[in-house]
């Protein structure tokens, strides 16, 4: 007799392995362990709260009434202001029909996939990314995954995509990329760019296109000499086949308010809008209304990224020096320096090693069991993300560290790694 009870989805969907590791560090801050979790890609309101304009506009709406449903495509006065966000920030060039607002990105991205992806369609993606895995789950996709590396900044290159492109359905691209906090060079992606254009031009007028999804969330927060590059500012052609994943959550560290937005081709948008009217997950007016007239406010908007960027990147670049000190000091440790998003990327190299009780650390799990008891640092393996589980390499974010934090956090590091051996 089968022991199958529901839909064969539900029976192997992989749940959140994100949030099961924060059910096990918020035990264990229950039980009254000092944690430094830097786990979540999420933001302490305390440390980074929302635009005070942005938030005043917020209680504006709801006092005026803004309190019923909102139009399936997202509010037209938003719209008309993400399009003109987005000229004057990246001179990208979109109509109001060319853009949908849900709330936030994750309902946009299920709808991307649903859209576009049938029944053993190729979905191609890189190891380690966000979820990608689990949306091409969604859809009974053909997993094409690209095993991506240090050398090339853990981005997929066209040399490895190249030969995986043919018959695709959707190459889904995030830069700057969670969990690495890396970008595409103009270049690479120029030459990415190049492939998919091709390869659409070699199809038949009636054939399915190969499209990609690029998830730009983060693209406000780049530091030092890093740049953020988009397929249509490189290659205008790709305009027909790219479909961008954006929205408030990073750029105002407003990831509960719950605004987020696609731009792409007016035909695929007019899917996702009907898909995502089924789903219920449209912003909700209030937000809308508040978000429309923020976005339209350029002096507070550019005065709070200014800001906004500076904390984060004080913060990565202060644990990346503590990082390549360890380095320095001996210990097999790597990191990567800082150039966008709200994460730092960290390499520990401690399997084999033993413990001051005897104990060795067998596995990756291990080695992550071992810091989060020792160092009290939480950090997300890259084995999260789809990439190799004795992957040694970390997701570290910072949108919950305190500045007065990260020498304390180094130096439990520094004692917790002294007791391996």
């Amino acid at each position: 007799m089968s022991s199958k009870k529901f839909s064969q989805l539900a029976e192997t969907l992989i749940a959140s392995e994100i949030v099961r590791l924060g059910n096990l560090i918020k035990e264990k801050i229950k039980s009254g362990e000092k944690i430094y979790n830097y786990t979540i890609g999420d933001f302490d309101s305390k440390e980074f709260p929302i635009p005070v304009e942005l938030k005043n506009e917020i209680i504006n709406a709801y006092e005026e009434g803004f309190t019923t449903y909102p139009i399936a495509d997202g509010e037209l006065d938003l719209r008309q202001a993400i399009a003109s966000f987005i000229e004057r920030k990246e001179n990208l060039s979109y109509l109001p029909t060319e853009i949908l607002v849900s709330n936030g990105g994750r309902p946009l991205i299920y709808s991307i996939f649903r859209s576009i992806v049938d029944k053993g369609d190729k979905v191609i993606y890189p190891v380690p990314s966000w979820n990608n895995n689990h949306y091409t789950h969604f859809t009974d996709g053909e997993h094409i995954q690209i095993q991506v590396n240090k050398e090339n900044d853990f981005l997929p290159t066209a040399a490895q995509l190249a030969p995986h492109i043919k018959g695709a359905s959707l190459l889904a691209l995030c830069s700057p990329l969670n969990p690495t906090g890396t970008i595409f060079s103009k270049e690479e992606l120029e030459a990415i760019c190049d492939l998919v254009i091709a390869e659409n031009e070699s199809r038949k007028e009636d054939e399915k296109k190969l499209y990609v999804m690029y998830d730009q969330i983060y693209w406000t927060l780049t530091f030092g000499e890093a740049v953020h590059y988009n397929p249509v500012s490189l290659r205008p052609k790709m305009k027909e086949y790219t479909v961008f994943v954006d929205g408030i959550s990073k750029a105002f560290a407003a990831t509960g308010v719950r605004v987020g937005w696609s731009m792409g081709p007016q035909d695929l948008i007019a899917k996702m809008r009907a898909i995502n009217s089924h789903v219920g997950s449209w912003a909700p007016m209030a937000e809308q209304k508040a978000v429309a007239k923020y976005l339209n406010n350029h002096v507070a908007v550019d005065s709070y990224l200014s800001h906004f960027k500076n904390e984060i990147e004080f913060r990565l670049k202060k644990l990346y020096e503590g990082f390549i000190q360890l380095q320095t000091e001996g210990f097999a440790i790597d990191a990567i320096t800082p150039q966008a998003a709200i994460y730092l990327t960290v390499q520990i190299n401690a399997v084999n090693l033993q413990t001051s009780n005897g104990t060795i650390l067998q596995t990756q799990s291990d080695v992550t069991n071992y810091i989060l008891d020792e160092a009290k640092l939480a950090m997300v393996p890259f084995g999260f993300f789809g990439a190799d589980r004795e992957s040694s390499w970390y997701r570290i974010s910072v949108g919950c560290c305190k500045k007065e934090e990260i020498e304390l956090v180094i130096e439990n590091l520094r004692i917790a790694l002294k007791k391996l051996h």
